[in-house]
């Protein structure tokens, strides 16, 4: 069954995601897109029962209040249009901000004035996805940039049952992976699930790359442009080769920036792609938020310990090596991290936290090691928790824990000489450092 779609246009809202999520809730499909959505654009969504115009304390523009196409209101759809500061010119109605009345107003228009069905799960989502993917794809074929993670671990499940053999998966090592993570995507991929699994190591390449590089977003640019590079060069060693597939989910793309807000982090698969891309994008997970991409790899029947493993950026340590990467500096981070996860999994945390890694600044401090001065690295221990990964809030680990995690840290791993745990949640922080 083809789900019923609700759009949200993005009008200045800083509400979106709220909404999506709010109407997902009442289990109706909902997707956000561009205020100046085209006739031609929104005639290609599947099955849309109703638009929503959000406006918000973005709406202005360069001093002009935006609005929506010619399109959406000749459309013939049902228009709900709702402003979430009522402060810009051409003010839309006032939202209400108690839950209730907001989740009333919802339902109201979704099933009163749209007459959408409650057909909302990730079976209809799983099943569409393949549709569109075959429809997009036809008999070409694609290859996927599999770093492991669970998001691109569900593409990769999703590709499998829409076009099989049609799918080649690589995996490049860009030096910047977690310990041993290499060998693990090797062996759970190739060996046990039998994927045809390309394996890459760039690790100098990319280190050679970045080499001198401090600012995050470069470093991001770089990391992503490689990348394309990598897989241009592998896709000429095949034939017919016409779309990459990401694992690109929905909060990569709000923070990357869109037309009524400012960019946070462009993620390397958002705004670090290159101009000159020859591949076409296959990315089925693109409107989902990071518990919806989990519950869509649980009912592709993805193991466990692969839908619940822990998030991990494209840019790997990359942006967890703050500043210019070293290889010392990369190589605490990689030490450090591996005490951590070890730690947390002894402690039963692993289950428990949603995400938790190390970070080593471009910056040292003075200690005292064998009754003599030292000049060494800190490393800053983070962990989160949240749903969605649009807000995060701090897991208050346990003293005992963190004395042992900083003992065998500052023990350990060569060249550092202080741990510091971050206590800031999201927002105002990031999850990631840079």
């Amino acid at each position: 069954m083809q789900q019923d779609m609700i759009v949200i246009l993005d009008l200045g809202s800083e509400q979106n995601t709220l909404i999506a999520r709010d109407i997902r809730t009442l289990g109706v499909y909902t997707e956000i897109h561009p205020h100046d959505i085209t006739a031609e654009q929104l005639k290609a969504l599947p099955n849309v029962k109703g638009i929503i115009l959000n406006g918000g304390p973005n709406r202005v523009v360069d001093g002009v209040a935006i609005d929506a196409s010619a399109a959406v209101y000749e459309s013939g759809l049902p228009l709900m249009a709702v402003d979430h500061v009522g402060k810009v010119p051409q003010a839309l109605p006032a939202w209400p901000e108690e839950e209730k009345a907001r989740m009333d107003a919802l339902s109201g228009f979704v099933f009163d004035q749209c007459h959408a069905e409650r057909n909302w799960n990730m079976e209809n989502f799983i099943a569409d996805q393949i549709a569109l993917i075959r429809q997009q794809v036809g008999d070409k074929k694609v290859l996927l940039a599999l770093s492991g993670g669970v998001d691109s671990s569900v593409v990769a499940a999703l590709l499998i049952k829409a076009i099989g053999d049609q799918l080649t998966c690589v995996h490049v090592n860009h030096g910047l992976l977690r310990k041993g993570e290499p060998e693990q995507v090797v062996e759970v991929f190739q060996k046990q699930l039998g994927a045809n699994l390309v394996y890459v190591d760039a690790s100098e390449r990319f280190l050679t790359k970045l080499a001198g590089v401090a600012d995050p977003e470069q470093k991001r640019k770089i990391i992503g442009a490689e990348f394309i590079r990598v897989f241009e060069e592998e896709a000429r060693k095949l034939e017919g080769i016409e779309f990459l597939a990401q694992g690109t989910i929905y909060p990569d793309i709000v923070e990357s920036g869109t037309k009524t807000a400012k960019m946070v982090k462009s993620h390397h698969n958002v705004g670090g792609l290159p101009e000159d891309m020859q591949f076409q994008l296959v990315e089925p997970l693109k409107m989902l938020f990071k518990d919806e991409v989990r519950a869509c790899g649980v009912a592709l029947g993805l193991p466990e310990n692969m839908v619940y493993r822990q998030p991990f950026p494209g840019p790997g340590l990359g942006v967890r090596c703050l500043g210019a990467i070293t290889r010392e500096r990369l190589e605490a981070v990689r030490e450090s991290d591996a005490i951590l996860r070890e730690e947390f999994a002894l402690a039963g945390l692993a289950g428990k936290v949603w995400q938790y890694f190390t970070v080593v600044p471009d910056f040292k401090s003075v200690g005292v090691r064998d009754n003599a001065r030292c000049f060494e690295y800190p490393v800053i221990i983070r962990a989160v928790n949240t749903i969605d990964a649009m807000t995060a809030s701090i897991e208050l680990v346990d003293w005992a824990i963190l004395q042992k995690i900083t003992d065998r840290i500052t023990h350990e791993v060569p060249g550092v000489n202080r741990v510091l745990y971050d206590m800031t949640p999201k927002p105002v922080a990031t999850i990631e450092w840079e």
